[in-house]
This record gives C-alpha cells, structure tokens and sequence, in this order.
C-alpha cells in the first residue's frame, strides 16, 4: 500500500542562496524510488507517494540525497496527508475569518515541550499569539510574519534546539492538504 506524503524543505531558494530547483528535486525524489512527485512553489514543498512509511526515514533519505547531489544540507520534515489534514483541522484561530498571509504553522520533527516557550511574554507581543499544537506550532501575526517579533522570538534556539523547525503560510497548509488528498 502507498502513501502520499509532503516533504517540507527548509530555506532553500531564499535570497539567491541554497538554489534547488523544483525540477531536479522531483527528478531526486523520483530516482529515490518514489511515484506522483509533484513539487509547490519554489520555497520547497514536494508531494510523493512512497510504500516504506516511517516519515523520518523519508526525510534522512532526501535530506541525504539532496547534500550529496547539491552539496549543501537542507532540513527536511515529511508528513503524511492525514497528520496534515489533522494540524489543518485543528487549527485554534478563526482560518476563515483570517488572511491566509496572517496564520502559519511551524512543523516541528518532533515532539516540542511547552516549557520551551515559558519565557516567552505572550502579553507584550499581543496581538500576536501562538499555540501549540500535535509537532507543530500555530502563529497568527496580524502583520504578517516578516514583521512579527514573535515568530523572531519563536525561532530562537532555546526553542527550537534539535528540531528541524520550518514554517508556512496558511495557504500552503491548505494546499499541502490538498495535494497529498
């Protein structure tokens, strides 16, 4: 039985630096011996169907594949459709009511600790806010998250310590969801 997943790459094609193109990353993922590759954008979303179906093994494989053809290394976080399903469907603000350029979520490779975001003043940075949810992280940054002083705090490495942590906008949850559908 196979599975569709999306592979999530972090920084690539931001600023002229880290350059993939999305063409020779669905040639990789295909000679990695996987089917219906399609990629999203340029800022590295790639949708797959695979039959081996532990998601860190998928992401070790392309990550290690993707440094061996391009010679720089790049985190990847894989999920399935139904745990992107899941994270869409869970969502704590109104992702209607919203901008999608306001909501993002930051997938996280694994289990995060609330206590990493216990010194965070969620009451200064209002009306910014954040929760936590299953591996990942929602934010609403009402001025979008290039301006948003708590997705800067957020990324810190106190929080993110050994995690892959890459984040997208509510328009790519939605259309990541769609793709692995």
């Amino acid at each position: 039985m196979t599975t569709t997943y999306a592979a999530l790459l972090r920084g690539i094609n931001v600023g002229g630096n880290r350059k993939l193109p999305m063409a020779d990353l669905r040639t990789l993922l295909s000679e990695l011996g996987h089917d219906d590759v399609r990629t999203h954008l340029q800022s590295g979303q790639a949708v797959f169907t695979a039959s081996q179906g532990d998601e860190g093994v998928l992401a070790g494989e392309l990550s290690a594949a993707i440094e061996t053809r391009f010679g720089f290394a790049v985190d990847v976080i894989v999920r399935d459709h139904a745990y992107l399903t899941a994270v869409a469907e869970a969502c704590p603000f109104p992702a209607d009511a919203l901008e999608p350029k306001q909501l993002h979520v930051t997938y996280f490779s694994g289990p995060v600790d609330p206590e990493r975001f216990a010194g965070i003043d969620t009451a200064a940075r209002l009306p910014e806010e954040f929760r936590l949810g299953d591996r990942c992280l929602y934010l609403y940054a009402p001025d979008g998250l290039g301006r948003s002083k708590l997705a800067e705090e957020l990324g810190r490495p106190r929080v993110t310590k050994g995690l892959i942590a890459t984040t997208r906008n509510w328009n790519t949850v939605r259309k990541l969801v769609e793709l692995t559908g």
